[in-house]
């Protein structure tokens, strides 16, 4: 059976896309034609593969294990298969060089091309700062963030020699942040940083890879996965009743995931999106608000009376989460 659909020919990347958020996204990609490459490292909610506790929300290894279970992946690859479509598993880590490079090489060994790289892959170790440990530290953020950033170099390189071979691609890449990163979280100040860092890669992305041919946005999800049902269980519940929208369900975020990594959404690139339920938010980052010039160096009481007349006249932040 043929799938078609807005993706119909593209060849898609999924990282953690063994369970959870990005288990959903594979399996729409690949219901609108996209062949998909399903990146998972099989890690288990309880860092069984010799990762030390590790709380994993969608499939990828920390620093040191010894390694994962393909078999979340395979599976994914099974389901999009029985469904007509194609897919091939990927177990690298791809927060390392090696694993990055070879999660490209995958995608152009087995389709010979490469159009979407979603990056989702993460997991957490949530401590308050003052109990927060540095290898707590460095692990959520080279997961989050140097996975991230490493199969984004390599599509990127990959692109720029397709655009300078004459071959301009329509290229596709997706970030996942958080609300976390947005607006922070108690307890989670590695994630939140990790997740806030994401955000300014997308902007840095953008704005330095169109010449390419390729769009970068990112997305703050909210959805079921197996860590916020055990950390948000109330929220994150299915209904009860037979027949009720499951607004927490993955699969919700996944049709606009699929929007932006289609051709369709020429032009789009640059932008930070939540999605929630049926809602989707476009985020309104940065930007000055009140501002005073003296036109000469303010003495400490001049800068503080002045900082104090702006925040009366700046809008009031939204609260951290956790925080109230």
């Amino acid at each position: 059976m043929t799938v078609t659909g807005i993706c119909d020919g593209r060849v898609v990347i999924v990282t953690g896309a063994g369970r959870g958020l990005g288990r959903a996204h594979a399996l729409a990609f690949a219901a609108e034609g996209a062949r998909v490459v399903v990146n998972d490292l099989g890690v288990g909610l309880d860092g069984a593969q010799g990762d030390g506790g590790v709380d994993v929300t969608d499939g990828t290894r920390g620093d040191g294990g010894s390694g994962g279970d393909r078999g979340p992946a395979e599976a994914v690859v099974e389901e999009i298969r029985a469904a007509g479509g194609e897919a091939i598993a990927h177990g690298g880590d791809i927060a390392t060089p090696q694993g990055a490079a070879s999660l490209i090489a995958t995608a152009l060994g087995m389709y010979g091309r490469l159009d979407t790289l979603v990056n989702n892959a993460g997991f957490l170790r949530d401590r308050m700062l003052v109990n927060l440990e540095e290898d707590e530290w460095d692990a959520v953020l080279r997961v989050h963030l140097k996975g991230h950033f490493l199969p984004l170099k390599h599509a990127a390189a990959h692109w720029r020699a397709e655009t300078k071979a004459g071959r301009r691609p329509q290229a596709r890449v997706i970030n996942t942040s958080s609300g976390a990163g947005l607006l922070g979280s108690v307890g989670q100040g590695n994630y939140s940083a990790a997740k806030a860092g994401i955000l300014g890669l997308t902007l840095v992305a953008a704005a330095e890879m169109g010449r390419y041919g390729v769009q970068v946005n990112a997305i703050a999800p909210a959805a079921r996965t197996r860590m916020t049902e055990q950390t948000f269980a109330e929220t994150m519940a299915a209904p009860s009743g037979a027949g009720e929208f499951d607004a927490m369900a993955p699969e919700n975020v996944s049709p606009l995931v699929v929007w932006l990594g289609s051709a369709a959404s020429e032009g789009v690139t640059g932008r930070v999106f939540e999605a929630e339920a049926g809602r989707i938010t476009v985020m309104e980052g940065w930007r000055p608000g009140p501002s005073l010039d003296k036109g000469a160096r303010w003495t400490p009481v001049e800068a503080g009376d002045t900082a104090r007349l702006l925040l009366s006249n700046a809008e009031t932040p939204q609260v951290v989460y956790g925080a109230g």
